[in-house]
């Protein structure tokens, strides 16, 4: 039973390291996809920097898998993608304990979040607001929420195993 407090502060000092790492996270995810350079601007009708959007599922997946020119377009667009939500689903339920009850909880709130990033890159930048990009984060997010969880449960039973009277 002498685990029990240190594991208790262990756990505050978690969730202070979380909470800051996700709050940086999200700071660098908004510049990456509201500010940095602009690969994949819009050259629609209105010329360069034109307002375009993608509504229609898979499209622009498809079109990046199927007609880029070698394969590292494909793994810097979609790939890129996918690994940016990532930290997204890993931290979050490290910084917020609400978060740790369902993988669902994680994947929802990551894809809201990917969602009002299109919005805001519709609205305010010259960049392609893309359904496909609400997918692959969602997707990377949910990957990250896998591996904490499959942690936690790892730990938990650690803990159960030293804990336990003999």
């Amino acid at each position: 039973m002498f685990f029990i407090k240190p594991l208790k502060q262990t756990e505050k000092s978690i969730q202070k390291i979380g909470k800051i790492l996700f709050f940086i996270y999200l700071l660098a995810v908004i510049y990456v996809t509201l500010f940095a350079w602009n690969y994949g601007a819009s050259l629609g009708p209105e010329g360069p920097g034109g307002r375009n959007y993608n509504l229609t599922p898979f499209r622009s997946i498809y079109r990046i898998s199927v007609f880029s020119k070698d394969i590292m377009d494909p793994i810097r667009i979609l790939i890129g993608n996918i690994i940016l939500f990532i930290p997204f689903g890993f931290l979050l339920p490290l910084a917020f304990t609400f978060f740790r009850t369902s993988i669902m909880k994680v994947t929802l709130l990551a894809m809201f979040t990917s969602i009002t990033i299109e919005i805001c890159q519709f609205l305010f930048t010259h960049r392609v607001a893309n359904i496909d990009d609400v997918i692959l984060n969602t997707f990377g997010a949910w990957i990250g929420a896998v591996v904490v969880f499959v942690l936690l449960f790892i730990q938990r039973r650690v803990i159960v195993l030293f804990t336990r009277k003999k």
